[in-house]
């Protein structure tokens, strides 16, 4: 038995790694003479589940005072030990949704089985404060939580172990496979992470509890979060050959469309100083539509961001089509198309081609508890980023073979939230009537002559309510002129004063709990004191989360899950037998239906071919 010591918090705590038959009976005494939560992780080759030739190294145990780190990788008596496992033990994981999937994919685990047993600390950790570091929070990293709650001296466990890679010759992508299995840092690291683990917990639980956090949304968060683990275990079948013909195809736009920029000068489409002094060159003068003059950088460039690109380019900057507001301007053009080609290129095409595993399935990471206000997001590939017309990037996803895919999109979630939270009695009565939304603010804005562009800009002011936007944002996206923007506020605030009062009474609240507000589920959501009034976009977008959230139970409670492949913002993609598609898409639909203090939330599903892109215009 090779035995480790360290100082966690004044106290001596001890690793154990052991090497022989009679040292791994000694673990099972351990492990049976006591019946407290033990924490469990794993140590791997790296992050990427699925990939071949990915290994599982160790898995290691662990109470406040003492951890046991087993060589899994050496087999023999270090697995056949590991029936521990298949018992009815609580385990206390961080980041559980890694290791569930480790250890159903490389030590057959059953990962419904593990997830029923385990209390994540780093959903406990995001429900007592869900904001990042750059956020003024703690942040959900094992080491900054240990060290804030457990021992500020705490070791940075995979910063130390970085460092070691470097003396033995090997990279921070390498190290995790390369570092040999005995090496004393690497054992010792690994059997902190469970200690710090199983001390954090308590913890955590006694500050929700403090916090009056209620347990019951903390079990909700762990039923999400097996959900969702179970979709990432799932997968989605990947089109290989289009894949490879889509790298391609974006490699050449980029080309093509850089070859434009540089007949204008800019010999990088990623050169902010070259595009800004081409682009005054040309005579444009950098301001968008509300500013009286360019914004700039932190360091005093002129800004070339994405908002004044797609501004000179006459592009909408959510689904890239045309404004007709301006004279589009072709190297903001060009340079837009440059970056985009070799953003998605790199961001979906080559990472698919990646991360697919050897049955010709990717896996996207589906992070449950992402924003602050809970919102979800999908990662590795980041599919959640997608513009909502595009089929391109789609189209490289498939339902199984013989199975068709299922949209499932709740319908205008944010304003119905927005109406039920805000208790707005006009936009309700729309909402029951069946009313076009957008088109019965315009009506009531500009009367019955309203036309598109009226509606169009009801819809911007209504989601700048939404999400925080002001008047500026609003003309930018909408391509309207700032005084129509704010005539169009002004009124929108009077045929809707509920929204105003609800900000100034959520506000008002929220200082008086110390700068939170309060969930309709009764999650904590931090205000940053200078921007109070994004009381309404976290109140909102937190609401329209939980909606999402509580369909997704009830779609595994009526038996649905083995078709759910992502969720999606507001959406839900299925893939189902194309004999069972209608059932299952009326099922789901049914599931992400129901009453929000008042006003339905309903849902549309859509049943395409099979592939995703197919349900935005691909034919395939």
């Amino acid at each position: 038995m090779r035995v480790y010591h360290h100082q966690l918090a004044g106290e001596t705590v001890t690793v154990n790694v052991p090497e022989t038959s009679d040292d791994m009976e000694e673990f099972i005494q351990w492990w049976s003479h006591s019946n407290e939560p033990v924490a469990l992780d794993t140590e791997t080759t790296g992050l990427d589940i699925f990939s071949a030739g990915y290994r599982l190294r160790t898995v290691q145990f662990g109470r406040r005072d003492e951890a046991w780190v087993i060589h899994w990788e050496r087999g023999g008596i270090f697995r056949r030990a590991l029936t521990v496992l298949t018992g009815e033990d609580q385990f206390l994981i961080h980041n559980a949704p890694f290791d569930w999937l480790v250890l159903c994919q490389h030590a057959g685990m059953s990962l419904a089985d593990l997830a029923q047993r385990t209390r994540d600390t780093q959903v406990l950790a995001k429900l007592v404060d869900p904001r990042q570091p750059q956020e003024g929070g703690i942040g959900a990293a094992l080491k900054p939580l240990s060290a804030f709650y457990v021992d500020p001296t705490a070791p940075d466990t995979q910063g130390d172990l970085t460092a070691v890679f470097r003396s033995l010759g090997l990279t921070k992508a390498t190290g995790w496979a390369g570092i040999p299995l005995d090496h004393p840092t690497y054992n010792l690291y690994a059997g902190l992470d469970v200690i710090l683990t199983a001390r954090l917990a308590p913890i955590l639980e006694r500050e929700l509890d403090r916090l009056g956090v209620r347990p019951v949304l903390v079990e909700y968060e762990h039923e999400v979060l097996h959900i969702c683990a179970e979709m990432q275990r799932k997968g989605m079948v990947l089109d290989l050959e289009y894949a490879e013909t889509l790298s391609s195809k974006l490699a050449e736009i980029e080309d093509q469309y850089s070859k434009v920029a540089r007949r204008y000068g800019v010999e990088s489409v990623n050169a902010p100083k070259q595009i800004s002094e081409a682009l005054l060159g040309m005579g444009e003068d950098l301001i968008l539509p509300g500013n009286t003059a360019p914004e700039y950088t932190a360091g005093g460039a002129i800004k070339v961001d994405k908002p004044v690109l797609f501004y000179l380019a006459d592009l909408d900057t959510k689904d890239g089509s045309r404004l007709n507001v301006r004279k589009p301007n072709p190297l903001a053009e060009a340079i837009i198309r440059a970056k985009r080609s070799g953003k998605w290129r790199k961001t979906y095409a080559d990472t698919f081609l990646e991360t697919v595993d050897p049955d010709g399935r990717i896996h996207p990471n589906i992070q449950t508890l992402q924003a602050r206000t809970g919102r979800m997001s999908v990662t590795r590939p980041a599919l959640q980023t997608l513009p909502s017309s595009d089929q391109m990037i789609r189209r490289a996803l498939l339902a199984e073979e013989g199975g068709v895919m299922i949209s499932t999109d709740f319908a205008a979630i944010e304003m119905r939230v927005l109406a039920a939270l805000a208790d707005v009695k006009q936009m309700k009565r729309a909402i029951l009537a069946g009313e076009d939304l957008h088109e019965y603010t315009a009506r009531l804005v500009f009367g019955d002559g309203f036309t598109p562009k009226h509606r169009k800009l009801c819809k911007g002011v209504g989601f700048g309510k939404v999400y925080g936007g002001g008047a500026a944002t609003i003309a930018r996206q909408t391509g309207a002129p700032m005084e129509d923007v704010q005539r169009a506020i002004r009124a929108y605030d009077r045929v809707y004063p509920e929204i105003k009062r609800a900000s100034a009474r959520w506000q008002r609240e929220a200082f008086a709990n110390g700068m939170v507000t309060i969930s309709a589920t009764g999650r904590r959501l931090p205000l940053d004191r200078d921007r109070t009034y994004a009381v309404v976009n976290y109140a909102c977008q937190s609401a329209a989360r939980d909606c999402l959230g509580q369909a997704l139970v009830t779609m595994k409670e009526k038996g649905l899950l083995e078709y759910l492949r992502l969720p999606i913002h507001d959406e839900v993609l299925a893939s189902a037998p194309k004999e069972d598609a209608a059932d299952v898409a009326r099922a789901i639909e049914e599931c992400m239906t129901f009453n929000l203090f008042g006003v339905p939330v309903a849902a549309e599903a859509e049943i395409g071919k099979r592939s995703w892109g197919s349900l935005y215009g691909a034919d395939y």
